[in-house]
């Protein structure tokens, strides 16, 4: 997909964090921008500085989708490019005791399915309705391409953490949709890639103090550092530039393996 001022393109969660740097990055490519975030202040501010357009959508619910895309469309048509960063973590065990009583519960039934209707269902959602929309546009460029669909897991999908039941189930089933999504696309030109970036310097690291962002950098191989948002950006941006990527997902984690806690 030759990005450009003719090309559309959707991100949500694109208020902070790596929604914003791939929000900004293709923006910078020339692509007129819509960000679906619950942040309207924030993401208001990020959609006028790169000349965007922005929605308030709560992912999970397929009507807030619908009316996020619509109003999306009629600012600048029909997207070819749609990014789903939208996403929350918790810790929590599949069962544990109570610190100050001992006794033992099991992990919060409710918290495990907003997790999952926010990470799986929310990216199913957008990926699905923008898909929709997509097919129903003409072909675009040599290979007729309709256009590119951007997921985001992590590497909890394969290396998920002591306390990750909730979150790793959730980007694992993102990961698995990649590869079924794309072929249920692939005849009419749609295309479905995932990315799983490891450790980013992302808004919530900035709870953490300095000796723990530390620790965390120095655990990665190469480079020995917090990942930059705009280095996920770049990759969305790659992803939608070069065809041949379609059906997979990518580790973007400086060689890390999540150790169990």
């Amino acid at each position: 997909m030759q990005l450009g001022k003719d090309i559309a393109a959707v991100v949500t969660g694109g208020a902070s964090g790596l929604g914003e740097a791939a929000a900004r990055t293709l923006a910078g490519a020339g692509c007129k921008v819509a960000i679906f975030d619950m942040n309207a202040e924030r993401g208001t501010a990020v959609a006028s500085d790169i000349g965007g357009t922005f929605c308030a959508c709560d992912v999970s619910e397929p009507g807030s989708v619908d009316e996020a895309l619509a109003t999306a469309r009629a600012a600048h048509g029909q997207e070819r490019v749609t990014v789903n960063c939208a996403g929350i973590a918790i810790g929590m065990k599949t069962a544990a005791r109570k610190r100050d009583s001992g006794a033992i519960v099991a992990h919060d039934a409710s918290a495990f399915q907003k997790v999952v209707a926010i990470n799986l269902l929310g990216t199913f959602n957008v990926s699905s309705k923008s898909a929709a929309g997509m097919l129903e546009a003409s072909p675009h460029g040599k290979d007729g391409e309709r256009g590119v669909i951007v997921m985001t897991a992590s590497v909890a999908a394969q290396d998920g953490q002591i306390g990750q039941a909730a979150y790793a189930a959730s980007k694992g089933g993102v990961l698995a949709l990649t590869l079924p999504m794309a072929r249920d696309l692939s005849k009419d030109g749609v295309r479905v890639m995932t990315i799983m970036p490891g450790l980013f310097h992302t808004p919530m690291f900035d709870t953490l103090s300095d000796e723990v962002r530390q620790a965390l950098a120095d655990s990665v191989p190469f480079p020995q550092r917090l990942g930059d948002p705009a280095e996920y950006a770049d990759l969305v941006r790659t992803i939608c530039e070069n065809p041949m990527l379609n059906g997979t997902g990518i580790r973007l984690d400086g060689a890390l393996r999540m150790a169990p806690r």
